[in-house]
């Protein structure tokens, strides 16, 4: 299939091959499901821990003698049963929550959400982009133009989560003029993932002949 490239001016520039096995597949809910929910787990980090009865500072000592005081019998004030005592079964730092993904599932389910991108017409390719500075007006200026293109009005409706700007490599000039612009994620190609995908709205590629080589 062929696109349509623009310039950085919303002027038509030509035109690129798209492979079907990148931008042509069909939706796929399990293998999404399955790829977000995993990354999501080795992102989530293991900060919440509880002591146990053995950890907790305290109750070497037994709080009074075994028989003759009428009370229930007890071994140590760090008791689970205890106010200030151990907890039981609570959550510790040792847990990991980490799911292994296989490289051709993680792969293909981000093939399969830019497929689904292209369709819903939410992508779009730039041939470069030219900074003569380094300033956020170059980069609003940019982002006016583009918004003129047919689909893509909301460019500059949307302030959250609005565009991944794709590069093929890093470039400190874009970096420096985008990154001050609310909902804008600059992204190297080879770390575009499905979690930013599904989170943000548009996806600009830029240099698409050498960026798409990522995917």
């Amino acid at each position: 299939m062929e696109t349509k490239v623009y310039n950085q001016k919303a002027e038509e520039a030509g035109k690129i091959k798209l492979s079907d096995d990148i931008f042509g597949l069909p939706w796929n809910d399990a293998l999404i499901h399955q790829v977000v929910v995993s990354m999501q787990a080795n992102q989530r980090p293991t900060v919440a821990h509880t002591k146990g009865r053995g950890e907790v500072r305290g109750g070497g000592r037994k709080p009074w003698a075994q028989k003759g005081t009428g009370r229930a019998r007890h071994g140590s004030i760090r008791s689970p049963i205890w106010i200030g005592g151990g907890v039981t079964h609570g959550p510790v730092k040792e847990k990991k929550y980490t799911k292994k993904i296989n490289k051709k599932m993680k792969k293909k389910s981000l093939q399969i959400a830019l497929s689904q991108k292209l369709r819903d017409q939410e992508i779009l390719f730039l041939d470069k982009i030219n900074l003569l500075q380094p300033k956020t007006k170059e980069a609003i200026a940019i982002i006016k133009n583009i918004s003129a293109i047919k689909n893509f009005e909301n460019l500059l409706v949307k302030k959250k989560n609005r565009i991944i700007l794709v590069v093929p490599k890093k470039d400190e000039q874009i970096n420096r003029s985008f990154r001050n612009l609310l909902g804008i994620k600059i992204l190297e190609a080879r770390n575009l993932n499905i979690l930013d995908l599904l989170k943000y709205k548009f996806l600009i590629i830029t240099n698409p002949k050498e960026s798409l080589n990522a995917f």
